[in-house]
């Protein structure tokens, strides 16, 4: 059965996730809440976790996983980015945007979209999802708690360890979240001076962006 950690929102405990930065070092598979949806989350460098992961979403290679980080420096360090890129993704960090860039080489391959070589990246606004990465001290795999045949996130978290709990490593509960997934931007063209794309609108306003 997984764990459940109930997390103060405004306070969160650092002993409890402490915890559970220890169960995603063991390679476990967490949800998370974010300042968007829930999120399922794991270690960026442990290959059976992501698969686990990908499996519990039932995702193949093509799909984008993201990379939840602590800020824009270390997103950028993940990345590719240029001046145009850098101005766009100030202004939507930290906030409910995912963008879609280039992969540095700091990116496992694996995890990168196979023909693309693209990844997602994300800074959270959510003050319990940044405690986690600051104790973790790196940025987590994720993608939006979507189960299999569904179309709306799960956001209770006792309904995702009752739906989940064989699958799971642990819970962390701390309010519930947004029922929208990230706002989904791709910003591979302005690589090569075109427009960014709009893939998905959700909890990110695009005017932040002046989109």
């Amino acid at each position: 059965m997984s764990q459940f950690f109930d997390v103060h929102p405004d306070n969160p405990q650092p002993r409890l996730l402490k915890q559970a930065a220890q169960l995603l070092e063991r390679g476990g598979v967490l949800a998370v809440p974010t300042d968007s949806s829930y999120a399922l989350v794991c270690h960026l460098d442990d290959k059976a976790a992501a698969d686990r992961l990908r499996r519990i979403r039932q995702v193949d290679d093509k799909h984008h996983l993201t990379l939840l980080c602590r800020d824009l420096s270390e997103l950028a360090s993940y990345a590719k980015v240029d001046n145009r890129q850098y101005r766009l993704l100030k202004l939507g960090t930290p906030g409910a945007y995912t963008f879609i860039l280039e992969a540095s080489k700091e990116v496992p391959r694996r995890v990168s979209h196979p023909a693309r070589k693209t990844i997602g990246l994300r800074v959270p606004d959510h003050k319990t999802l940044q405690t986690l990465l600051d104790l973790h001290n790196a940025p987590l795999l994720a993608t939006t708690l979507i189960l299999p045949g569904e179309t709306d996130p799960l956001n209770d978290a006792h309904d995702i360890r009752d739906r989940l709990e064989h699958d799971l490593a642990g819970v962390i509960d701390s309010g519930a979240c947004a029922l929208e997934p990230t706002t989904v931007i791709d910003l591979t063209p302005m690589g090569d001076g075109g427009e960014p794309e709009v893939l998905r609108t959700g909890q990110g306003a695009l005017a932040r962006l002046g989109l």
